[in-house]
């Protein structure tokens, strides 16, 4: 059965806003509902759909995998190294983790509702710092 507009209930102005949307809504989903299961999904979809899908939904997936994948690496390298130089017993251990959570991991959400809000109205976006560059002529 072919792909339709009606799988989502959003019309596409634009080839691959569809899946951009729920590229930045997996995003979204990987750092405030479901971690793991939304990234396990974006990977699929991602490697699913990066030689074949129009150049919006490549680029909103290449950026939300990468930038998840950057994520995840920050949080799990903070984390350890706050508890192997601190201890779980420590109060400061508790107090840069949740500095972490404040500061790194709010900010990444601001930019993934930034990354939705441009993906609905299929534009190119690049997340500062450690996203990936626009890898084509946007106009």
């Amino acid at each position: 059965m072919p792909r339709s507009d009606a799988d989502t209930g959003f019309e596409e102005r634009i080839p691959g806003q569809n899946l951009a949307v729920i590229a930045e809504s997996l995003f979204l989903g990987n750092l405030l509902v479901a971690p793991g299961v939304c990234f396990a999904i974006l990977l699929w979809l991602w490697m699913r759909n990066k030689d074949d899908a129009p150049a919006l939904a490549r680029h909103h997936l290449k950026q939300a995998t990468y930038v998840s994948l950057w994520g995840g690496l920050l949080i799990v390298t903070l984390s350890a190294l706050f508890i192997a130089f601190g201890g779980l017993q420590w109060e400061w251990t508790w107090v840069l983790v949740i500095m972490y959570f404040t500061c790194i991991h709010s900010t990444l959400v601001c930019f993934g509702a930034y990354a939705l809000s441009k993906a609905l109205a299929g534009q190119f976006w690049c997340y500062p710092l450690i996203g990936l560059a626009i890898d084509h002529d946007p106009a």
